[in-house]
């Protein structure tokens, strides 16, 4: 009889320690162990969203983890505003920009990093991927500079009226992008070879599968494609999964907070950190598609979180506001502006060729590495 794996275990463990803790004030040694917990959890999703995004294919699969990732960071930032002690009318703002620059900064940074250094150069379709981040500059600038230079509300806020319109909006431009990727034009975000910037698509009746490419397109050993049976299990893993990390986090998360005021970080950091947290399994699964010359999967992961991240994220953060008391802080300040400016401008350089080196990559993780910097010392 063949053992249950950890990847099925993490997550059930994680479940079963929440339910006593969510109750309780886990201190010391129980707060660490719960971290483990979570980090396992976080890792666990990352397998069974990989699973049930290979039994789909690409670019569905590519959804799966950004959808994800929206339901934990909506879960957290929901959480932390109305259990949090001090002003968190600015957590959405900071986590969604935190979460905006980390995609396309980092987890596009280092898969483009990891693909030219292991394969030369990193190829992609630059026609869905600059789609991709035409739609992600949008909803940035829309959602998180327009209520900067607004007049309606003092201070960087959106009106009833305008909070409302910007979260038809993003919904729209994320409708519109997925149908994209997944009707109208599917081709342009599927993997392609060097030397191409359209994939050869072969009709087999059964799915899509490229020229010259190994039947295990994953190369990860499973089965290729997971069974029905597999992938519902992942599923329901993944969901698992998923509860655990929202709420263990929830539970982390006042041990958070105090490390940063301990730390005398500023209160922007909380939000990096949600960001950083819930898009980790995103982070992994892009890196194990760079290292297997898939870099369209990695980029289709970074934009799509991206854009998830605002086109999800501000339309339920806008309808929990109406619960929420206090302000909802969306506007960006003129560092965080200027910064995302030059991320959209440099992203936009990075795309058009449809290839990179590893210089292109290094750029973009020096730009994280610059947002991080000045956000402890703005």
């Amino acid at each position: 009889m063949n053992r249950p794996s950890w990847t099925t275990l993490a997550p059930i463990v994680a479940i079963v320690a929440l339910v006593p803790a969510w109750f309780a004030h886990p201190e010391g040694v129980v707060l660490g162990l719960l971290a483990v917990l979570l980090v396992g959890a976080v890792l666990a999703a990352v397998h069974h969203a990989e699973v049930v995004a290979h039994r789909v294919g690409e670019p569905y699969g590519s959804l799966v983890l950004a959808v994800a990732v929206t339901i934990i960071e909506v879960g957290l930032i929901v959480t932390l505003m109305v259990t949090a002690d001090k002003d968190a009318s600015g957590l959405a703002r900071d986590t969604v920009f935190a979460a905006v620059m980390i995609t396309v900064n980092g987890i596009v940074g280092i898969s483009l990093l990891v693909g030219a250094l292991k394969h030369h150069l990193a190829v992609f379709n630059p026609e869905g991927t600059g789609a991709a981040l035409a739609t992600v500059i949008a909803l940035a600038v829309l959602c998180l500079v327009v209520p900067s230079v607004t007049t309606s509300q003092p201070g960087p806020e959106f009106s009833g009226v305008q909070l409302a319109y910007a979260a038809i909006a993003s919904l729209t431009l994320y409708g519109m992008f997925v149908f994209t990727q997944t009707i109208r034009h599917r081709d342009f975000f599927l993997p392609v070879e060097h030397g191409q910037h359209t994939p050869t698509v072969l009709s087999s009746g059964g799915g899509d599968s490229f020229e010259h490419e190994p039947v295990d397109l994953d190369e990860d050993g499973h089965a290729d494609p997971p069974t029905d049976r597999a992938a519902l299990a992942s599923l329901g893993l993944l969901v698992v999964s998923l509860v655990a990390v929202v709420g263990l986090a929830k539970i982390e998360s006042p041990a958070i907070e105090s490390g940063v005021a301990a730390l005398g970080f500023p209160q922007a950091v909380v939000g990096v950190i949600i960001a950083m947290l819930v898009l980790a399994p995103e982070t992994i699964a892009a890196v194990r598609a760079a290292a297997r010359n898939r870099v369209q999967v990695s980029l289709n992961l970074a934009l799509g979180s991206a854009m998830a991240s605002i086109g999800l994220t501000i339309p339920a953060i806008a309808i929990a506001s109406i619960w929420l008391d206090g302000p909802l802080k969306l506007g960006l300040n003129q560092l965080q502006t200027v910064l995302l400016l030059l991320t959209a401008a440099v992203a936009i350089l990075t795309v058009v060729p449809g290839r990179t080196k590893p210089l292109q990559g290094g750029v973009h993780l020096v730009l994280l590495a610059s947002f991080l910097f000045l956000t402890i010392a703005p």
